[in-house]
């Protein structure tokens, strides 16, 4: 059969649904096989957005989501999401194309060394360069997408050995168990719990596992340890949870960073420093157990003194079947610091001016969405108030970026969201900037006729940055744009474009954008004046008073 055939079906074999991405002359063979496929490709408008919908699928399923493009200046594109997933623990795998290796009447036309280029952002890199190979290096690239930590692995096919003849069978999955953690690691982390006075749970990224919330379920139930979550851990635990303490949207002088200086040990399951720290250790400070797949990383702001290794689910499961609770835990304090949260959160939930308030807009779209919604966040300053102020109800419910934390990522993220997911109700929640990046794919989701609500927030800048400069004392400077008009802007795409004129129209509008098939784009026009003094003085000084 012809290489590309078995390429195909050896994608099938790895149980591929989609491919996203933009093809090229050098991929016309692999198309042609692909054209007989059970694959579904979704055709982009940007290779950057087709990486971050493949990323986006493999964080949502667990399987390495897959994405495509041509040579040059197509693969080129990817880096950006190659960094996205490989930051992210997102399985994706990439496939690019290449002129022929072998005997090529085009000079160095449009050639840059693709596998060299991944090297530093992917877990494998690899340019096929025989059709018998093509088995081999498809299981690796899938294997070690998938396997922990995943991220992100690179295939580069050249035109010449996609149309190569071979007989080579398609290798089948391997069945694999991650390893388990040792006892001695177990027993070390129950007795330091056991003997602190303030245990704390901190849950991160790498918990967003389904057996993995079932045991913190069970750990917290058991224990009545309260916990926090990491932005990448939203939603691991129940965030209505009366245990649930905040999130750790900023990294200091929250109300809960009092908790964390009042703990004198901190249970951190499936956080490392590749997400954003949410408090930072001192030497002598507090203790810190780290429970993951991989050991940690250690850094100045972190390094655990007990370190449990392996499956975190079992290692969670081990624990919480061998640790009693015991009467010395004081959690007073931790409460203290909930109850100060709750009130805060609560205070400007109902504020009526307009442009919106930030604090109004996410209670608006909690009190709109149901328990199993997705929301898919752009990056920007509104990041944080949603993961602060929006309590997440189920995993996977707010698919957020604190990793890289790449602008751009919130229309793609909730398209693939929308693909995974097409019974649930699913909005990109995003910047001006961070739209305005990968704005043509509304052409993709009204062409694959997907209802999705689109979330605009609009202040006609780069909010977080300008957030950042006042809070340095700097002067207002290069950071203000322009935009078209977002409403005409959607129409020209074929979807509906609105536009609210007063706080009050937005839930009414989101709630008949839902109920209405289709592609919704809502320009919002929002106030953040006030997150300098808010989120840089007003928090740290409240929150200092506990």
């Amino acid at each position: 059969m012809k290489a590309s055939d078995l390429f195909v079906q050896a994608l099938e074999s790895e149980g591929v649904e989609f491919i996203f991405g933009i093809p090229g002359e050098e991929n016309l063979d692999f198309l042609d096989s692909l054209s007989r496929s059970s694959i579904r490709l979704i055709l982009t408008r940007h290779e950057q957005a087709a990486g971050f919908m493949a990323a986006t699928y493999g964080r949502l399923t667990g399987k390495a989501g897959v994405c495509l493009s041509t040579l040059g200046p197509g693969a080129t594109n990817l880096v950006t999401a190659a960094a996205y997933a490989q930051l992210g623990g997102m399985p994706m795998v990439m496939l690019t194309g290449q002129k022929p290796v072998k005997t090529s009447k085009q000079g160095q036309f449009q050639i840059v060394d693709i596998v060299d280029m991944m090297r530093p952002l992917t877990k494998y890199t690899r340019q096929i360069v025989s059709g018998g190979n093509i088995p081999s290096r498809i299981r690796e690239a899938f294997r070690l997408a998938e396997e922990e930590r995943p991220g992100a692995t690179h295939l580069e096919l050249p035109e010449d050995i996609a149309r190569e003849e071979t007989d080579e069978p398609v290798l089948p999955q391997s069945i694999a168990r991650r390893p388990v953690a040792e006892e001695k690691a177990i027993l070390a982390a129950v007795k330091r719990i056991e003997k602190a006075h303030y245990p704390l749970l901190l849950v991160g990224a790498a918990a967003n596992r389904r057996l993995t919330c079932r045991m913190l379920r069970q750990l917290v139930e058991r224990t009545g340890i309260p916990f926090v979550t990491t932005q990448m851990g939203k939603g691991v635990l129940d965030e209505a949870d009366p245990l649930f303490l905040g999130n750790a949207a900023l990294s200091a002088n929250d109300f809960v960073h009092r908790a964390f200086d009042k703990s004198d040990l901190i249970i951190n399951v499936g956080h490392d420093v590749v997400e954003k720290p949410p408090f930072f250790m001192n030497p002598g400070g507090v203790e810190v157990i780290h429970i993951n797949f991989l050991s940690a990383s250690v850094d100045p702001v972190y390094f655990p003194q007990v370190e449990v290794i392996g499956d975190i689910s079992n290692s969670v499961w081990q624990i919480s079947e061998r640790i009693t609770r015991q009467s010395h835990w004081d959690f007073e304090r931790f409460m203290q610091a909930r109850t100060a949260m709750i009130e805060h959160i609560a205070a400007d939930a109902g504020d009526k001016r307009f442009p919106m308030y930030p604090q109004r807009l996410v209670a608006d779209v909690r009190q709109m969405m149901p328990d199993d919604g997705i929301i898919a966040l752009d990056n920007g300053i509104y990041k944080i108030w949603f993961a602060r102020n929006y309590p997440a109800r189920q995993p996977n419910t707010v698919l957020l970026d604190n990793a890289l934390a790449s602008m751009g990522a919130g229309l793609p993220s909730a398209m693939a969201a929308r693909l995974v997911y097409p019974d649930r109700k699913v909005m990109a929640i995003c910047g001006d900037g961070g739209f305005m990046m990968n704005s043509q794919e509304l052409e993709t989701a009204v062409r694959l006729r997907m209802h999705l609500v689109v979330l605009i927030l609009r202040d006609d800048a780069y909010g977080m940055i300008k957030w950042k400069q006042a809070h340095m004392g700097f002067e207002n400077f290069g950071l203000d744009v322009g935009n078209p008009d977002f409403v005409k802007y959607a129409e020209s795409y074929g979807a509906s474009g609105h536009r609210i004129s007063s706080a009050n129209q937005l839930l009414p509008l989101l709630q008949e954008c839902h109920s209405t098939p289709g592609v919704h784009v809502v320009d919002v026009p929002v106030d953040y004046t006030d997150n300098d003094r808010i989120l840089n003085r007003e928090i740290a000084e409240q929150s200092a008073k506990l």
